[in-house]
């Protein structure tokens, strides 16, 4: 496979590229992986409980096991899980898609409302799906969210271990969330109507299971990402506003120093929603590996004729590299 993601002229557009990667038609066609998979509820701990899809190959002999971690108001059916769920599986993966806490069908787990910084129970059930792997390779793959989660949990690796994670992957990951939310905000009108539209339908569904407990009536007039995070602080009672909040998850500059482990970050040097420039100011460190390609938006990288998701491509050669050493 190229290097580098080189997308057709008429493809190389930043915005194309982020709506290409969330189509629906990307995973429209029938797969064993959708059929098999088989519901799990994880625990979370402190009663916390997370749901998620576990297809393991056929055979029982798999190359290792995969977990995928959506991004912000994705799901473990969003096309970008599914899409390359199917193609790992298809290498020899076994797959767990796990849904963050009020994504996907899951807002009855849990009393409490998800934030970006409930990385404990994400690791907690991250390390309890590694035991599915029965010895095998573990890895994890986050998306956007999903991706910061991943880094979070790949740096926990020095002092909580999960025994055979070997590798983490995050494409597009988002390291300042501030700056993220802004530029949604600030971008083009599609990313805040987007995401807006379902928070809301995530905050709706909230308040319908727990009534007594939620009333979002006010805040679900407002109209950016920006506002609608710092209304929400009072729910969130652990900090003392939105500053402090995005703080908790926010990746920068010298953060992966203590890395344990091999990370890849994916990113593209004309994402709509992360800026580069974050990820290039991380600080070396030998187990960090950047891959930054000129263009493929915010986790996109799609090209067709022939029809090709470049980062499915990246990560198996990722993977296979490290299983070589």
């Amino acid at each position: 496979m190229q290097d580098t993601f080189i997308p057709k002229p008429w493809a190389k557009s930043p915005h194309l590229q982020t709506i290409l990667g969330s189509l629906k038609m990307r995973s429209w066609n029938q797969h064993p992986i959708i059929h098999s998979s088989k519901e799990i509820i994880i625990e979370g701990g402190n009663g916390i409980r997370l749901l998620g899809y576990h297809s393991p190959q056929p055979s029982k002999n798999g190359r290792g096991l995969i977990t995928l971690i959506h991004g912000w108001e994705g799901s473990s059916d969003s096309t970008y899980i599914v899409s390359t769920a199917k193609y790992m599986y298809d290498k020899g993966y076994d797959i767990f898609r796990l849904n963050l806490r009020d994504h996907g069908n899951s807002h009855h787990l849990n009393e409490g409302l998800f934030h970006g910084a409930l990385i404990e129970e994400t690791f907690h059930a991250v390390r309890t799906i590694s035991r599915l792997s029965n010895g095998m390779p573990y890895y994890v793959i986050g998306f956007s969210l999903g991706g910061n989660f991943a880094l979070r949990i790949a740096l926990k690796q020095s002092l909580s271990r999960i025994p055979n994670l070997t590798h983490v992957i995050a494409i597009s990951p988002a390291l300042d969330p501030y700056k993220v939310t802004l530029s949604i905000d600030e971008s083009i009108p599609i990313y805040r109507y987007y995401f807006l539209n379902k928070w809301k339908n995530s905050l709706r569904k909230k308040q319908a299971l727990f009534p007594e407990k939620y009333n979002f009536a006010d805040i679900l007039k407002l109209k950016t990402c920006m506002s609608l995070t710092e209304a929400i602080m009072p729910y969130h009672p652990d900090f003392r506003d939105y500053r402090e909040y995005f703080h908790h998850y926010t990746l920068l500059d010298s953060v992966f120093s203590n890395l344990s482990i091999p990370v890849t970050i994916i990113a593209s040097e004309d994402d709509p929603i992360v800026p580069v420039h974050d990820v290039y100011g991380l600080k070396e460190h030998p187990h960090l590996h950047r891959i930054i390609p000129t263009h493929g938006g915010h986790c996109g990288f799609i090209d067709f004729f022939p029809y090709m998701c470049w980062y499915e491509r990246k990560i198996e050669q990722a993977l296979r590299s490290w299983e070589e050493i």
